[in-house]
């Protein structure tokens, strides 16, 4: 019997305020089979938020826990937070043959793909700089002082594109979920994740 397919890792990044967690909540509306990853964060809830839905929300003390006994698949700090991705729902999820998705920030992005090179990296980028900070600044959640800070480290993460397999432009979310399940549904058909199951189906007819 020949070995079920591994689902995929894939990655979903880009600078805070450019809608990952409004795409990726579009995927799991349209019912797709995409599996969501649920990160860790240490930052406070914002309205209409809920634990272990859109963020498993933990205190410092919690979190470094997690990642002194090796919880995390990977972590960072963020404009004074903590964010970072349980391990074993992930691998246990591709293990089973499923895709899951992992929307985390830029940092994060960097060490998973240490580990898991084999993952879909994919860069969520905003139409321009000012419709980022407009989405920033309409959110009501940051000070001043904070968005400056978070639109400095966009334009720095913006930087670290070339580290990603696909480039998503969120001009409008529709567009940029099918832009999403295309790249999957690519991926999935790419030679060198097929041809392992292939070889093993002419070895058994021989």
């Amino acid at each position: 019997m020949m070995k079920r397919e591994k689902g995929l890792l894939i990655v979903l990044s880009g600078p805070a305020g450019v809608g990952k967690g409004t795409v990726c909540g579009a995927l799991r509306n349209q019912n797709t089979a995409i599996e969501y990853s649920v990160s860790a964060t240490t930052r406070k809830p914002r309205e209409g938020e809920k634990h272990g839905v859109n963020y498993f929300f933990k205190t410092r003390e919690q979190f470094e826990q997690m990642i002194e006994d090796g919880k995390l698949l990977e972590w960072a700090e963020y404009v004074g937070n903590y964010y970072g991705t349980p391990i074993d729902y992930v691998q246990e999820t591709i293990n089973a043959g499923k895709d899951i998705i992992l929307e985390i920030e830029v940092q994060g992005a960097q060490k998973v793909r240490t580990v898991f090179p084999e993952g879909v990296f994919i860069f969520l980028a905003p139409p321009s700089l000012k419709e980022l900070r407009d989405r920033i600044v309409g959110r009501g959640t940051e000070t001043e002082d904070i968005i400056n800070e978070r639109m400095t480290v966009a334009k720095e993460e913006i930087d670290l594109m070339t580290m990603y397999d696909y480039v998503v432009e969120n001009d409008k979310v529709e567009w940029a979920v099918e832009r999403i399940k295309a790249i999957v549904t690519a991926e999935h058909c790419k030679r060198e994740r097929l041809i392992k199951k292939y070889k093993e189906l002419v070895e058994v007819e021989k």
